[in-house]
This record gives structure tokens, C-alpha cells and sequence, in this order.
């Protein structure tokens, strides 16, 4: 898959952006948390943070609270190198979402989101401008922004000019249960961008929720196949802690995880798809994107943030040389 990495970014991740707030109340229940650490969280956002930490060029498309939480955001995605031209405040008082996070033991975590009324929600299609999609190199859709209008219509305006302007599309699947109002509503609108994505990332739950109308038989093969058949280059199809299957039209690979004293079970996704795009786009082969993903992963979950965290290049090269002479190879062809 070529790239035109010559434009002025390399990637415009929209949608998700949030507040998270991670307890330093080690292994106990988020009911008895008292102690908590802010940090910017939401997968698209996650995902600039990482891909910019790694040197890519990154801009973003969404909306923020016009309060001091929406100022954090903005600051902290300029601070990190981030174009921020396009990341606009709601102005009918809609808040950026929460996101309480509960690190149960290594093995455990949940998350408490609060999502009613906000502020990512709220992008509109006429936030959405043609020659800023065609500025990118690859254009990133995150599930989420899809469960609602307006910034399901703002996404998908989004889409067409990034198929008219030849920008690549990845479509990752960020499920989230909230908002959503039926398993056909999101069956028929994360199916919809799929169709039209160059690069396809999600769990096998969140393939199963897309494939709910399509008939398939819910295996990893059916669904490469099937996605593989329409514009599809590449499907990575994520598996937890048991690790990924990606697929290509030629190749197809089994990752499994770097060995890591896991912290929280949340985070590891984002840091994956912030390395392996970054491979991606850096010339990488698929296998050794996905090595890259996968170390990414790995530290995310041994870390106590999302964001914060995201490895530099430098970090992320010493990982996997150590990991590899230590464990071997992750990656093995299917």
C-alpha cells in the first residue's frame, strides 16, 4: 500500500475526545478509588498523541468544550505537535466526556464513561472542509463518531472527500455501547464506512456488531475475506490478550503479545494502531508494522495513561530489541 506521505500531514484522525481520569488507588474497585490522575483520553485523540510522539505529522477534526477541559485538550494536542486549526468549541454548553477508569489487578479493568451531551458529538458537517481532508496523506474514522448526527454526517462528508481526493482511509471500530440506540444501527453505519476503508482495525466483537447483517460465519477468515473482497487492503482483527490476525490480499499473520507485567487492560489498542499506521506509512512491511503495534500495545498496558505514555521511536525500538532477544518473534505467517 503506497502512501502520499509528501502532503503537509500524514494523518487526520476525527471524532473521540475525552477526559480520563485513571485511580492511583491500585487493584481495588472504582466505588473505593479516592485518588485519580487527568489525562486527554478518546481513540482518535489516543491515536494522534501516539502517531505525532513517533513523528508523524498529525492534524485533528472534532470538537471540545469551550471550558478550561476543552483549553487542556487544545493545549496538549499543540504542545505535542498537533495541528489544532481544526478543532473547533461547542457553544451550546456541551461538555468533553469522562471516562473513570478502574484497575481492578493486572488482569482486570473496566471503564465508566460519560458520554451524554457531548462535545465530540457535536462536529457538524459544516465543520468538515475539503481541502483540509485532501492536506492528509490518510484519514482516520473512529467508530464512535458514527453512533450519532451530527458527527455521524460530519464523518461520512469527511469520507467523500477523502475518496475524492485520493486520501487513504482507516476505519477503526471504537465500539462503545453508549449512544448507540440498536445492534442494526450500528450493523449498517460501521458497515457502511467499512466498505469504503483502505484499512480495517477492531475486536472480533466489534467485527461481529459490523458483520450483523451480512450473514458471515463470525471467523477471522470469513470476515479478511469478505473485507478483503471490497476495498480493503488490510484487516487487523484483535483478539485481546491473546493478541491479533492481520490480513492482507497476499499475506495474512498471527501477533501475539510482547511479554509485559500488565497495569490495566484499556490503552493497549490505541497505542497499536498509533505504531502500526506509523509503520505503515514509514515504509514498513506489514509484518514489521505490526511487530511495532504490538510492542506499542504492550507498553500502553505495563503504563498507568494512554496518552501520556505513548512511546517516542527511540523507546519503542529498545522495547522490541530487548522483548525480542528475551522471547523471540511475535509474529508468525498464517
Amino acid at each position: 500500500m503506497e502512501f502520499d506521505t509528501q502532503k503537509p500531514l500524514h494523518i487526520i484522525p476525527v471524532g473521540r475526545v475525552a477526559i480520563d481520569f485513571n485511580p492511583t488507588d491500585y487493584n481495588r474497585p472504582l466505588s473505593e478509588s479516592s485518588n485519580f490522575n487527568k489525562y486527554l483520553g478518546g481513540s482518535p485523540a489516543n491515536i494522534a498523541v501516539g502517531m505525532a510522539r513517533l513523528g508523524d505529522r498529525v492534524g485533528f477534526l472534532g470538537r471540545v468544550s469551550d471550558d478550561q477541559f476543552g483549553t487542556f485538550v487544545i493545549d496538549y494536542f499543540a504542545k505535542e505537535g498537533i495541528d489544532i486549526s481544526h478543532i473547533f468549541r461547542c457553544t451550546n454548553g456541551e461538555k468533553l466526556g469522562l471516562t473513570f477508569t478502574e484497575m481492578l489487578s493486572p488482569t482486570e479493568s473496566s471503564i465508566l464513561m460519560y458520554r451524554e451531551g457531548v462535545a465530540d458529538l457535536q462536529l457538524s458537517p459544516e465543520d468538515v472542509d475539503e481541502a483540509y481532508i485532501a492536506s492528509a496523506s490518510v484519514l482516520l474514522i473512529s467508530g464512535t463518531a458514527l453512533c450519532t448526527s451530527p458527527t455521524r454526517e460530519a464523518s461520512l462528508k469527511a469520507l467523500t472527500y477523502a475518496l475524492r481526493n485520493g486520501v487513504r482511509v482507516v476505519f477503526d471500530a471504537d465500539y462503545r455501547a453508549y449512544t448507540w440506540k440498536s445492534l442494526d444501527e450500528i450493523a449498517v453505519y460501521t458497515s457502511l464506512v467499512a466498505e469504503k476503508a483502505d484499512i480495517i482495525m477492531g475486536s472480533r466483537e466489534e467485527f461481529d456488531l459490523m458483520e450483523r447483517l451480512l450473514g458471515l460465519d463470525g471467523t477471522d477468515e470469513a470476515s479478511a475475506k469478505y473485507w478483503l473482497g471490497k476495498r480493503a487492503q488490510v484487516c487487523v482483527i484483535k483478539h485481546g490478550k491473546e493478541g491479533s490476525c492481520a490480513y492482507s490480499r497476499d499475506e495474512a499473520y498471527r501477533v501475539r503479545p510482547f511479554p509485559v507485567t500488565a497495569l490495566k487492560g484499556f490503552g493497549g489498542g490505541d497505542g497499536y494502531a498509533s505504531a502500526f499506521l506509523h509503520g505503515l506509512l514509514s515504509g514498513q512491511s506489514l509484518a514489521d508494522a505490526l511487530e511495532h503495534g504490538s510492542a506499542s500495545a504492550a507498553m500502553l498496558v505495563a503504563s498507568h495513561a494512554c496518552s501520556k505514555d505513548m512511546p517516542t521511536e527511540d523507546a519503542l525500538e529498545a522495547f522490541i530489541s530487548q522483548k525480542k532477544a528475551e522471547h523471540g518473534s511475535v509474529i508468525s505467517a498464517i
